[in-house]
């Protein structure tokens, strides 16, 4: 399933021919098909967001990347810097309006403006059988993973349309067409996040603005530790579910960043 979703990103994407600038990215030559453009990505100072990160910034972009801890994000920009790669960062919790906004404008004073939005930060803070999630437990994954998303796509689709259209990408996931056992608030939290793209897609599309979404698989990073860390239950609960998707993968997070990157081929082209 994961490998059809790229597939269908690479088919969204497809904007005819061109000539890139190149560049060298660990001795492999790479075009540069994003330079000029801006991207912010949220929750990026690690796993699937700082690979996401790192490839539009090796594709030319000049990257804008979050964390709610200061100490990642620092470590995240020290990281990148060293590879060569045009990014900067600051903090931000997009569950709290004033870290949006201050996101934003950051990234508009270090960079003047915003081609792309990658919007990744989610949290699950439950696990277990369903009945058992509090109101607290429903009101913190959909206020994270959903409210906030909208939220942060309101404040920067104006950015990106003075820019003349862009893309923005959400970070869903296959929790969305088959569900993880015990982590139920999250997996419905993903799904309605299918419903957010469709419509914002359709109402953006008079803006130039382009909205995908992005459902990765069973993706090894420290958010999904508490799936690996037991493993007799990925082998008996979840990759059994995956097998039975579609869609199924259980790697890392390069898939993810080539997606990304691939369905912002013709932002410029438009």
């Amino acid at each position: 399933m994961f490998r059809l979703s790229l597939q269908r990103l690479l088919s969204l994407s497809h904007g005819g021919g061109g000539s890139y600038i190149m560049q060298s990215v660990r001795g492999i030559q790479t075009p540069r098909k994003l330079e000029g453009k801006v991207a912010l990505v949220t929750a990026s100072s690690e796993g699937i967001g700082l690979a996401i990160a790192r490839r539009l910034a090796q594709d030319g972009a000049r990257v804008h990347i979050s964390s709610r801890n200061q100490q990642n994000v620092d470590k995240a920009l020290q990281e990148l810097k060293k590879e060569g790669l045009d990014v900067e960062g600051t903090v931000c919790h997009v569950g709290k309006k004033e870290d949006r906004v201050k996101l934003v404008d950051h990234v508009m004073q270090k960079f003047g403006g915003v081609d792309i939005l990658v919007s990744n930060a989610a949290v699950n803070p439950f696990f277990g059988n369903i009945l058992d999630a509090t109101e607290e437990v429903w009101d913190k994954v959909f206020d994270i993973n959903l409210k906030a998303t909208f939220l942060l796509v309101k404040l920067v689709a104006p950015k990106i349309q003075e820019r003349g259209g862009g893309s923005i990408v959400i970070v869903s996931s296959i929790a969305a067409f088959t569900a993880f056992p015990a982590l139920g608030p999250y997996n419905v939290s993903k799904t309605a996040l299918l419903g957010l793209t469709k419509v914002l897609a359709a109402d953006l599309t008079t803006q130039n603005i382009r909205v995908n979404c992005l459902a990765p698989g069973f993706i090894r990073t420290r958010f999904s530790s508490i799936n690996w860390g037991t493993r007799r239950m990925c082998w008996n609960s979840v990759f059994p579910l995956l097998c039975g998707c579609i869609l199924h993968n259980r790697g890392n997070h390069d898939g993810c960043r080539r997606g990304v990157s691939s369905s912002m081929n013709c932002i410029g082209g438009r």
